[in-house]
């Protein structure tokens, strides 16, 4: 699976990118029809408790899968954005498999 970054409006970070890499990766692990992966690190000036966005949009079979969360840190959002996807490879997975 390929992964693409984008940041907008914040510095590039290679350990954050080797971070969700990894994690990607092992989603990819599970659910082998990814195809690939972009993911998108924003930060919302407005917000004064949160405001670090990851989105991430997966490239698979059917229709793309998009997910995204607002933390206070972007490992945290990474995390969560992940789960997110996790939840809907899942029933996808199943909708597949009921075929």
């Amino acid at each position: 699976m390929t992964v693409k970054f984008e940041y907008v409006g914040v510095d590039i970070s290679e350990t954050l990118n080797a971070f969700t890499t990894e994690r990607l990766h092992k989603l990819s692990d599970r659910y082998e029809f990814l195809i690939s992966a972009m993911v998108r690190f924003k930060k919302d000036e407005k917000s004064h408790d949160k405001g670090k966005i990851c989105d991430i949009e997966l490239s698979l079979p059917g229709p793309r899968i998009f997910a995204t969360s607002d933390e206070k840190q972007y490992e945290v959002a990474v995390r969560e954005t992940i789960r997110d996807l996790e939840r809907q490879l899942k029933k996808r997975k199943e909708t597949y498999s009921t075929r």
